[in-house]
């Protein structure tokens, strides 16, 4: 018994400081970018020694990959969060997450910026396996705008037409881009007009 404690005890405490890095690296990656934040800057920021970084992640590109998977699997359960709210309509659930991203993407604190935006265009073309990752989260995010989008037209709280998925893909395309301007301006309005677009094109204000 005490020796199956004491594993228990290792995992967890294995599992808590590889989730230390990577919540520390979100933050630093968030505000920075990959490219620009070095090894020692990190290891020096999560207080861990060089050994427990490659303990944990055998190269950087593994620990890119690593960081993408926990941003997304972070990600899909706010999502779930805040879409899981059968008391609330489908539109009243959509504009809470557009309303959530405004919030989150017009703030200072990295941890909040969303690394699809920040890390998309610089790592796709130097790892595969972290454009791959990208893309398998990106494709979760719609996946889910998708599900609340039919649950909206089925409850008759959104009268757009079409098929859900072409729809949500355009919105998240239209935000994402809005984020990378709102970025590029330091200033939120590109995201105060995704807002105002995602209005008509769901066709809330007629």
């Amino acid at each position: 018994m005490a020796a199956i404690m004491a594993a228990m005890h290792k995992t967890s405490v294995t599992g808590d400081m590889r989730q230390h890095i990577l919540c520390t690296a979100q933050r630093l990656i968030g505000s920075k970018g990959f490219s620009a934040v070095g090894l020692n800057e990190l290891l020096n920021a999560a207080g861990v020694p060089k050994g427990s970084f490659y303990h944990y992640f055998g190269s950087k590109e593994a620990f890119g990959v690593a960081l993408l998977e926990y941003y997304f699997e972070r990600y899909w359960r706010l999502m779930d969060e805040l879409f899981e709210h059968p008391d609330r309509s489908g539109r009243e659930r959509l504009l809470d997450y557009w309303q959530h991203w405004l919030d989150s993407q017009s703030c200072t604190d990295g941890e909040g910026k969303c690394l699809a935006v920040k890390l998309g265009a610089e790592v796709s073309d130097l790892s595969e396996g972290m454009r791959s990752v990208l893309a398998q989260g990106t494709r979760g995010v719609i996946r889910r705008i998708a599900d609340v989008l039919a649950q909206g037209q089925a409850d008759g709280s959104l009268p757009v037409c079409g098929a859900p998925e072409t729809l949500a893909q355009t919105l998240y395309q239209l935000w994402l881009g809005a984020s990378l301007l709102s970025k590029m301006s330091r200033d939120k309005a590109p995201l105060a007009s995704a807002m105002a677009a995602t209005r008509q094109l769901l066709q809330l204000d007629t």
